[in-house]
């Protein structure tokens, strides 16, 4: 019987738990032809600097495609060219989508715009050719956060990795480096 091949994994997991790494050895094992979608915004030095680490460390053969927002359009545009597409991650792109939120903004509207990119990721994802791995910290375990907007952010990246998980065919939670299986059969 011929092993099915996932269209979309999840890997989520608390900060430093080595979600990124294993993202990028599973790829491998899967594909030498890997695409990789960073979603993060130099914003500052420290993430210059963090960016510019990330850069060096991923094998000179892979595409990188830094993009904050338009992913789905990435995976469309590159879907017949790769094996495997890497999104790292979630976390900065929910973030980059409510950037504008404050507490005088209507929720609903920051809600649905980041809703909207979600479906169309997962839609571009279920759609192409290519396993797509997207990498997504899973913050519902921590502290509720302080102010309203931190826990605004909270809620709509739960609301984000569970749409993501629904319509994944394995889901990992990393916990201190260790994969775990949460969902589907990696041996199908």
């Amino acid at each position: 019987m011929e092993k099915h091949k996932p269209k979309l994994i999840l890997i989520t997991g608390g900060a430093r738990s080595g979600k990124s790494s294993f993202a990028e050895s599973l790829a491998q094992k899967m594909s030498e032809n890997i695409a990789y979608i960073a979603t993060a915004q130099m914003l500052d030095e420290e993430m210059r600097e963090r960016i510019a680490e990330h850069r060096k460390k991923r094998p000179k053969n892979w595409k990188t495609y830094e993009e904050t927002e338009q992913v789905d359009r990435i995976i469309q545009d590159i879907d017949a060219k790769t094996g495997v597409i890497i999104i790292d991650c979630m976390t900065l792109l929910v973030s980059n989508l409510i950037s504008d939120y404050n507490e005088e903004s209507p929720r609903e509207m920051f809600a649905s715009k980041v809703k909207d990119k979600i479906e169309q990721i997962i839609e571009a994802s279920l759609k192409c050719q290519a396993t797509v791995i997207i990498v997504s910290n899973e913050v519902g375990s921590g502290l509720v956060p302080a102010n309203p907007i931190g826990r605004f952010y909270r809620d709509i990246l739960g609301r984000t990795n569970q749409s993501i998980a629904r319509n994944a065919d394995l889901v990992y939670l990393m916990v201190t480096g260790i994969p775990l299986l949460i969902k589907g059969n990696k041996d199908e």
